[in-house]
């Protein structure tokens, strides 16, 4: 079982998913036992739960408020316009990380 579990939600799960082959060549690079997913944002409410980080990609950017709010426990937040356009996966990782450190865990 993987040590952390990062998902991230897009309008249909289909971009997301070449981020997320990057974020897993530099996770494992890093040293991180990370599984890595994309979904879209209609399973949110199924696949959230499971993750310890939520990233949002920028098209769904507009739920980011509402999602905190409904729920305040989940680490959420979203993806830079820049780096998900640049398919950046190691800033990605690194954001991830930043979040988690935030929160201690």
């Amino acid at each position: 079982m993987a040590d952390k579990v990062v998902t991230l939600f897009c309008a249909a799960g289909m971009s997301t998913s070449l981020l997320v082959n990057k974020m897993k060549e530099a996770a494992a690079a890093k040293g991180l036992d990370w599984e890595i997913a994309a979904f879209s944002l209609n399973d949110f409410e199924e696949k959230a739960p499971l993750a310890d980080v939520c990233l949002l990609g920028p098209q769904v950017r507009y739920a980011l408020n509402k999602l905190k709010t409904a729920h305040p426990d989940f680490l959420i937040t979203d993806i830079p316009m820049q780096m998900y356009g640049l398919m950046d996966g190691k800033g990605t990782v690194g954001l991830a990380e930043k979040i988690l450190a935030e929160k201690g865990k």
